[in-house]
């Protein structure tokens, strides 16, 4: 019973929902039963369906094992509800459907879910003060963009600073960036940074990118205790903390049950229902970790400040009640643990349509959220580094050289691309290679030198450029042949030279016996 993962992405409800179905369809034992004295073919019980399903869904990386069999059986009331099943009679469209020993079967065809299409989404650019803007009410004729080619002038110009001449310059102030802007770049980072995590080509599938407001998510970030906790504006709120509450046997159970029924009653869920998909997708990810806290990071950061408030009171309370070993059990049928996964899933994550999982994917969710709260609900250090860094550069002024107006024609400001040190350390031992190669062949090539001055550039050059001289001479035998040896006459053997050459042959005595 393999349940296949289904990753992030738009429509993963839809997709889970169609996936469960097909398994459910497919591999759930169907056998002869009998009721009232009547066999039927190809069915099964109420308690064999809940039985196998809540296998499956236990087993499922997409689910896990905090699938309850009430969970379990809530699924198969919706299955019976849209014709997934209907009993031995045909009858279906209620969730009539009990744990018992009730026959059901499968109908002829089971429609899967088709994928909602939404309307593609326009985005209202808002755009940046460039370098060159001209000041409000006067106007310029377009001019085509074209690329600058950098001439050995315009490079002598721009980098006359680097050999020791430097020439006048004046300082080119950008018009003052607005409040709207600091805020659209707060939102676009924001969400392109969710994006990436995602690995989406784009959020408009699961998300209305029109109700995430910037200033949300600047209050979630900048306005922050040393708790780490929202501060709310409104601090008109009564604070209960040093009030002294009564002690009595069962306290605890009332507290709880209080606490219950104000999020039960919450007119929206906390992660509101605009970013249900956006958080269903995350959950997706769960098999990657680190890569999920780091989507719900941002998923928080876009949340209602009073909501982002809540959530991380509520989860501290829920992860402390699981830890603490001295209290009392708050309800008798259940563990404390499944005890707060379903009290306050739905008040947590529920979509605004009725949707078919999502109970079980609210399960899901504030289960990873009650292991990792501490990490997900705090702010993000690297988008909040980044996106101060590029506030931060496009307040800073431009240093103008003369002669190098003409950039007056790019639409924005040219950056240098950041490469590694790697990178800067092969272009530094590379770049210059030709030139020097050249400066090598004069040197070889020069007939002027006699051989002897040849060999001593050479020697200089090879000392301070190793790499370009072994690229010329890879061999000693290459090297030799720009300095062929003369053949050296044979000397002649002289009689004189010979110590006595006519000296007479003497006998040895034999040592033989």
């Amino acid at each position: 019973m393999e349940h296949r993962i289904v990753g992030p992405g738009p429509y993963r409800a839809t997709k889970l929902w169609n996936e469960t179905v097909e398994l459910f369809r497919a591999r759930m034992p169907l056998r002869k039963h009998r009721c009232r004295f009547k066999s039927y073919e190809r069915c099964f019980t109420a308690a064999e369906a809940v039985d196998w399903l809540h296998e499956l869904l236990r087993c499922s990386q997409n689910f896990g094992p905090e699938v309850t069999r009430k969970q379990t059986v809530q699924l198969l009331k919706k299955f019976l509800k849209n014709h997934v099943i209907e009993d031995i009679k045909g009858k279906w469209g209620q969730e009539d459907f009990d744990d018992n020993r009730h026959l059901y079967r499968f109908p002829p065809s089971s429609p899967l879910k088709p994928y909602p299409k939404k309307p593609p989404y326009q985005k209202d650019v808002i755009k940046f003060p460039e370098w060159n803007d001209l000041p409000p009410g006067t106007s310029q004729e377009n001019i085509p963009v074209r690329p600058v080619v950098m001439n050995s002038e315009m490079w002598y110009k721009r980098h006359s600073i680097a050999i020791g001449e430097v020439p006048a310059c004046r300082l080119v102030y950008r018009r003052q960036l607005t409040e709207a802007h600091v805020e659209e770049i707060w939102k676009s980072m924001t969400l392109a940074y969710l994006q990436k995590i995602l690995g989406l080509d784009s959020l408009e599938e699961i998300l209305d990118i029109k109700l995430v407001n910037s200033k949300f998510i600047i209050h979630n970030v900048y306005s922050v205790s040393k708790q780490g906790f929202v501060i709310l504006d409104d601090k008109s709120r009564p604070n209960c903390s040093d009030l002294k509450q009564p002690m009595y046997l069962g306290f605890e159970k009332d507290v709880f049950k209080t606490i219950a029924d104000y999020y039960g009653h919450l007119k929206e869920p906390l992660l509101t229902f605009h970013l249900f998909d956006a958080f269903v997708s995350v959950l997706g990810l769960l098999q990657k970790e680190k890569m999920a806290i780091e989507a719900f990071q941002i998923c928080c950061l876009l949340l209602p400040p009073e909501n982002r408030r809540k959530l991380q009171l509520l989860m501290r309370m829920m992860a402390r009640i699981c830890l603490n070993k001295e209290m009392p059990p708050l309800c008798d049928g259940f563990g404390t643990r499944t005890l707060m996964v379903q009290t306050f899933s739905r008040c947590i994550l529920c979509s605004k349509d009725e949707v078919d999982l999502d109970e079980l994917l609210a399960a899901r969710l504030v289960t990873f959220l009650m292991d990792n709260y501490q990490e997900i609900l705090k702010v993000p250090m690297a988008l909040q580094t980044s996106i101060e860094e590029r506030v931060a550069h496009l307040r800073r002024v431009q240093i103008k050289y003369p002669g190098a107006d003409m950039d007056i024609t790019l639409s924005a400001p040219s950056f240098c691309r950041q490469i590694s040190p790697e990178e800067f350390e092969y272009q530094r031992a590379y770049g210059s290679q030709e030139p020097l190669a050249a400066l090598l062949e004069e040197v070889i090539t020069d007939t002027k030198l006699s051989n002897k001055e040849k060999k001593k550039k050479l020697k200089q050059f090879q000392k301070s450029y190793p790499e370009v001289y072994q690229e010329r001479f890879p061999t000693p035998e290459s090297e030799a042949l720009l300095f062929p040896e003369k053949p050296k006459p044979k000397p002649q053997l002289l009689m004189w030279a010979l110590k006595n050459p006519f000296q007479p042959f003497q006998r040895t005595r034999s040592f033989r016996m």
